[in-house]
């Protein structure tokens, strides 16, 4: 978390190789470089070593990934003469052997790298987590499926996924198996159980609150009895609501500040300020950030989960803590759900999906932020905030034992996308913020966590998820956040899909 702009010294730094809740560990990564010379707030992957010969360091990892070198060309193939005959057998033996102990073995050895103490059906279930967030997702449908029809013909449900959305006001859409058209949900037959039931088919628990809202849409939806079936299988097209009004729905109590006050001329949080705020731990030291959405589910970015630490086993979630040497009771993970469009080479689709194995129990210092509607715009200009445990300046060896905090203001895409600055690096995905002039920036360690802006209603929305830039708060070089608007289909979806 860079904040260049403020005079005083930063707070105390949190070493990994000498804090006493951590085991002494080392980054290791890889600098590349690529042609808009821009860099990704990097996952630290963390090595063992002994604590007297290693300095821990926050090494900048590039954010595109060159081409690997090419691989020589075997002696074998090119030599001359008896010996490279013998040579060739050799190797096609070998070929043999290896294909032979691939299909005799294969199909137990693909988890070799992800070291773990797991035990019969715990090992089956982490098995099945590790295969499916390393796969692109494919699904088996019937030939009479029909998208949002309420009725399920494909084996992950993808065909009744994205079928609900929230405008403006929180007003519930649901999308009509006649025509693909999203319409407002009247209010007239919708109770409180049958807003329980809404909530839960999207991977909520329960429903929080709803309540009527003016509309005089011409076209509307009514809801019928209701029934085990899924909400769009149980609207009508309707000219209009009756009373003319819609239904305007919160699975959760989001985005409320329990502690607003900051330390003057500083940028250190307050417990409670930020409560949707999470540390995520890989094997006993923090890597990224993330931001608790409901009770089972955290939202982070895809590229703290690349390679090995895909175990799910390995991790811990930390809520309600503002400092690394005061850590609560943690929670684990039951599945990892990486966007299967995730792109290491420009860093597109940058968001993940974290099921908790446990349900988060919400008070003052833990509470979910808001996910934005599908149309709310969060405008050039605006005064939003980003939090984490990262570094407090760019290269800096260690990072921060707290939770800081800093104010960025949203910029506009098309000036971030110019020469000047990212060079047409920034996709429909990402959405930048930070300061043109420098000094007000997320960093090394930050990744994952929040980019939350206020709204008129006085409550906080996650507009962005951390993800990547050209070092910490550079000149012309501003923070690029995953832009949850964009991504909102997926993380609704899989929430939808994994509910528990």
């Amino acid at each position: 978390m860079a904040d260049n702009d403020t005079k005083d010294p930063p707070p105390p730094y949190y070493s990994v190789a000498v804090d006493p809740q951590t085991p002494p560990m080392a980054y290791e990564a890889v600098i590349r470089q690529d042609k808009y010379g821009v860099t990704q707030k990097p996952v630290p992957h963390y090595v063992p070593k002994d604590p007297a010969q290693v300095q821990v360091a926050a090494v900048i990892v590039t954010q595109r990934v060159i081409a690997p070198p090419k691989r020589q060309e075997s002696c074998g193939r090119s030599g001359k003469g008896l010996g490279g005959w013998v040579g060739a057998l050799l190797v096609l033996a070998l070929i043999g052997l290896a294909i032979w102990l691939g299909v005799r073995y294969g199909s137990k050895s693909y988890s070799v790298h992800h070291e773990s103490d797991c035990k019969g059906n715990d090992c089956k279930e982490q098995e099945h987590n590790e295969m499916h967030d390393g796969m692109k997702e494919t699904d088996t449908c019937s030939n009479s499926s029909i998208q949002c029809d309420g009725i399920q013909n494909c084996q992950q449900a993808v065909d009744e996924t994205n079928c609900v959305r929230f405008s403006e006001g929180g007003v519930l859409q649901v999308r009509t198996s006649q025509d693909g058209r999203f319409l407002p949900v009247c209010n007239q037959g919708l109770d409180q159980s049958y807003a329980d039931q809404i909530c839960e088919q999207l991977g909520f628990r329960r429903s929080y609150a709803s309540n009527p809202v003016d509309s005089k849409t011409s076209v509307a939806l009514t809801v019928g009895p209701r029934s085990a079936k899924l909400i769009q299988g149980l609207v009508n097209v309707s000219l209009g609501c009756q009373d003319e009004k819609a239904v305007s729905l919160e699975c959760t109590d989001c985005g409320k500040q329990q502690s607003a006050s900051r330390i003057i001329g500083g940028s250190t949080s307050q417990l409670g300020q930020w409560p949707w705020q999470v540390s995520l731990h890989y094997s006993g030291s923090h890597v990224c950030g993330g931001s608790l959405v409901s009770p089972d589910f955290v939202v982070s970015a895809a590229h703290c989960f690349k390679g090995s630490v895909k175990n799910s086993l390995n991790w811990r979630v930390y809520a309600g803590t503002i400092s690394q040497n005061a850590l609560q009771i943690p929670y684990f993970l039951k599945k990892i759900i990486v966007n299967e469009n995730y792109n290491t080479n420009n860093n597109d689709y940058d968001v993940a999906l974290l099921k908790l194995s446990s349900p988060v129990t919400f008070s003052s210092s833990v509470q979910p932020v808001c996910f934005p509607t599908f149309d709310q715009t969060f405008s050039d200009g605006s005064d939003c905030w980003t939090s984490g445990f990262g570094t407090t300046q760019e290269g800096a060896d260690l990072a921060s034992t707290s939770l800081m905090e800093v104010k960025v203001n949203i910029i506009n895409t098309l000036l971030c996308n110019s020469s000047q600055v990212y060079r047409g690096a920034i996709t429909k995905n990402m959405i930048c913020a930070g300061d043109m002039n420098g000094g007000r920036d997320s960093c090394q360690g930050d990744s994952g966590g929040p980019l939350v802006c206020k709204g008129g209603n006085n409550r906080w929305y996650l507009a962005g998820i951390t993800s990547w830039g050209a070092g910490c708060g550079q000149r012309q070089r501003p923070g690029v956040y995953s832009r949850v608007t964009s991504l909102l289909p997926w993380i609704y979806s899989k929430m939808q899909q994994e509910k528990p």
